[in-house]
């Protein structure tokens, strides 16, 4: 009998122990999922922030930023006024998704001239690694990705130069594990080296780049936001990395998630056009 009590205390003793293991681990998914949500959160904040600020500056002037081009002779930005400037910004280390932006780039320039003018507009990239992005390694960079165009500068400033620019035309970047983090911007001057528009995204559609240049060349007014910029800026926010693949995607959750939005407001608009037409 006793031996039997025993044996009950010490079942009764494993299935205490098994129980307080089950809440551990139940403990500490709650508290991985918590963090999980926390650190998405701020992830999102640290995005919009950046877009914020990218957006801001539309309509500021840039200053004579003084370079060092790939062939190691002096630049200004002041040299490039008179027509439009793209300004893209890379750190020459970054191999994903600066050299996947780079490359696409290229094929969107190459469309633009062919529509637009040769030597309707120039092109200026900048390395803001001012430790690493010398002269020589803007040079390999662009001859790397194949670029051969003569209205395309690769240059290299120092530190205080790259952060007065980059706060100019919005470029938010923070020294990170991998390098950088940085928002994936393409900024547009004017002639007079006042920032017209910013196009996000490492494969954005070649007319949020060749439609503004176009609207400059001609005098007009560059539109600010658009239907088209509007769809980029949820893709942007919509999309994850990949490492199995090794390129962006789109997170159907985060969009499955925007599903039920989306069917309420349309099925307001229904019932407003539908009382419209009752009205008529």
């Amino acid at each position: 009998m006793r031996q039997g009590l025993v044996g009950t205390h010490s079942d009764r003793a494993a299935a205490k122990r098994r129980v307080r293991a089950w809440c551990g681990v139940v403990l500490a998914l709650l508290v991985t999922t918590s963090v999980g949500h926390a650190t998405q959160a701020t992830v999102n904040e640290v995005d919009a922030a950046a877009l914020r600020a990218s957006q801001a500056v539309i309509g500021r002037g840039t200053g004579n930023h003084e370079f060092i081009d790939q062939r190691g002779k002096p630049l200004r930005l002041a040299d490039l006024r008179g027509r439009p400037v793209v300004l893209s910004l890379v750190f020459t280390n970054c191999l994903s998704v600066c050299s996947g932006q780079t490359l696409h780039l290229r094929e969107v320039t190459r469309i633009a001239r062919e529509a637009l003018g040769a030597r309707s507009f120039a092109v200026l990239t900048v390395g803001f690694d001012s430790a690493h992005d010398s002269p020589e390694r803007m040079l390999a960079y662009g001859r790397d990705r194949g670029i051969d165009d003569p209205d395309w500068h690769f240059a290299s400033a120092d530190a205080t130069t790259v952060r007065r620019l980059t706060d100019e035309v919005g470029f938010t970047w923070l020294p990170s594990v991998r390098g950088f983090d940085h928002i994936t911007q393409v900024t547009i001057l004017d002639a007079n080296g006042t920032v017209a528009q910013q196009v996000y995204g490492v494969a954005f559609a070649p007319p949020e780049l060749i439609e503004p240049l176009k609207d400059l060349l001609l005098g007009r007014r560059v539109e600010r936001a658009s239907l088209q910029g509007l769809i980029e800026r949820v893709r942007l926010y919509c999309s994850v990395y990949d490492p199995t693949a090794g390129r962006y995607r789109v997170d159907y959750s985060m969009l499955a998630a925007a599903i039920p939005v989306l069917m309420v407001l349309g099925m307001v608009a229904v019932a407003i056009i539908l009382a419209g037409r009752r009205k008529s």
